[in-house]
């Protein structure tokens, strides 16, 4: 399988928008691109999937282990061609000091030619002791090539490739120019995501003719191809009848879902079925609800003008049905958002308000451990689970003698100390969870939707024989 990272010296130097183009380039000329994230993110998957046409999937050496690493690489590349994995940071940043979980870690693990792009703004003789330096670190890490990116013209281009090719011997495969129309729009937590934009597709193929024009796309597959065998494709799993239904809030307000944490809900048998929580007056006939991520505080006027289906979340978990929420989700389950000075009733399932911070609440990997009051099956007290958070809001005004599935260890969850609001059959919480990566959410939450309902069905028989 012909395989590459896309990464750089460090963060912002445009490997995203290098990463989005090559995929959207690629695809228009025939490759199937399997696009690949290392760790924890939702939008650049958006976009890059969107580039590409195949759902991306992340790689995260923190939160995965070996096994569970390699086999969701494998798993993604059944029917590609080319594997391309987009890093995070710089190619040798990551959590641990000797590099375990690093972008570098990685290319080796999965023997990744690394395509580094080099912001190239301000520099000209320069690049090459940088390149030389990245050669040298970790010498079984072999930079494939390199993108130059944001060049400020031809003669910034000549000046750049003539001391990379006098002084090292990586071979340059592009340039890319400084180009206004290669800017993504940013915000709080990050890009804005595909699902808000009407224009994402048109912007996907833009940036694919710019970059593809820039770029050796022949190069850069040889490049690839430079990556030898290994890591054969996993066959799809065989797809299992489902026996229930789950509702997921999949509109511009709620975008956030591993592609693998929604496999493996399948594959504990559930259908997934979308609702809108903008557009939609009612649930859809569904056994449990997900609400994962996003960005609710933008829509959330939107989201109060629609009363309908506010009420029939709230009274459908109020009454019982099995609720699981991440995040934008538990914010949309609070009383209120409150953003730039506004208010916007939501759901108000949740007796606390949504409240926006200008800076970063939680942010990075959680470590929590479940208490008694977790009520999904599979589980128990004291057992350690791993995820991440990104929030810049909190959970304010909340009453006392609230019950919580997990402590908090490591990060911040709702109040420092506390996450997985465990109310009726509800678990709300800052933290997104991966099944792939341990947590096994998916497959305990699919049991606990399938005890409520089989308590709910038993419940309606002793009520039918008590009116006899």
């Amino acid at each position: 399988m012909d395989r590459l990272l896309v990464s750089a010296p460090h963060k912002s130097s445009g490997k995203t928008t290098v990463s989005i183009g090559l995929c959207a380039a690629l695809a228009a000329a025939g490759t199937r691109v399997q696009p690949f994230k290392k760790g924890p993110d939702y939008i650049d998957p958006m976009w890059l999937a969107r580039a590409a046409g195949r759902a991306c999937l992340n790689l995260d050496p923190y939160l995965m282990d070996d096994d569970a690493l390699v086999r969701c690489f494998r798993q993604g590349l059944h029917g590609a061609e080319l594997a391309l994995v987009e890093g995070n940071k710089g190619l040798h940043d990551g959590m641990a000091l000797d590099g375990s979980n690093s972008n570098a870690a990685l290319a080796r693990r999965l023997a990744l030619p690394v395509l580094l792009v080099v912001d190239a703004r301000g520099m000209t003789r320069g690049v090459a002791p940088l390149l030389l330096g990245f050669q040298a670190f970790e010498r079984d890490i072999r930079i494939g090539g390199v993108i130059l990116n944001r060049v400020g013209g031809s003669r910034h281009e000549g000046k750049l490739r003539a001391a990379i090719e006098c002084y090292t011997d990586i071979p340059v495969l592009g340039a890319v120019a400084e180009d206004a129309r290669l800017v993504m729009d940013e915000r709080h937590l990050g890009l804005v995501t595909c699902p808000e934009l009407g224009d994402a597709r048109e912007r996907v193929q833009e940036m694919g003719r710019i970059v593809g024009g820039q770029v050796d796309l022949p190069a850069v597959r040889a490049a690839a191809a430079s990556a030898g065998a290994g890591f054969e494709p996993l066959q799809p799993a065989v797809r299992v009848t489902a026996d229930l239904r789950i509702g997921i809030a999949r509109d511009r307000a709620f975008s956030f879902y591993y592609p693998d944490d929604l496999a493996a809900l399948e594959a504990a048998g559930a259908e997934l079925v979308p609702f809108d929580t903008l557009r939609d007056t009612r649930l859809p006939d569904v056994d449990g609800l997900f609400i994962g991520g996003g960005f609710p505080e933008t829509c959330m006027a939107q989201l109060e003008a629609n009363v309908a289906m506010r009420t029939a979340v709230r009274e459908a978990i109020e009454d019982g049905l099995p609720a699981y929420a991440e995040c934008g989700g538990l914010m949309y389950l609070a009383r209120t958002i409150q953003w730039q000075g506004r208010s916007a009733r939501m759901a108000g399932v949740i007796p606390g308000d949504a409240v926006m911070r200008s800076r970063p609440v939680g942010r990075g990997y959680v470590h929590l451990r479940e208490t008694a009051a977790m009520p999904w099956p599979g589980g128990g007290a004291g057992r350690p689970v791993q995820g991440h958070e990104f929030h810049h809001s909190s959970l304010e005004n909340l009453p006392a003698g609230l019950v919580f599935g997990w402590q908090v260890e490591r990060g911040h969850g709702i109040d420092g100390r506390n996450d997985g609001l465990a109310l009726h059959n509800l678990v709300a919480s800052y933290a997104h969870l991966r099944s792939g990566a341990g947590s096994h959410w998916a497959a305990r939450y699919v049991a606990f939707v399938r005890d409520r309902r089989a308590r709910r069905a038993s419940r309606a028989i002793d009520e039918a024989f008590a009116l006899e």
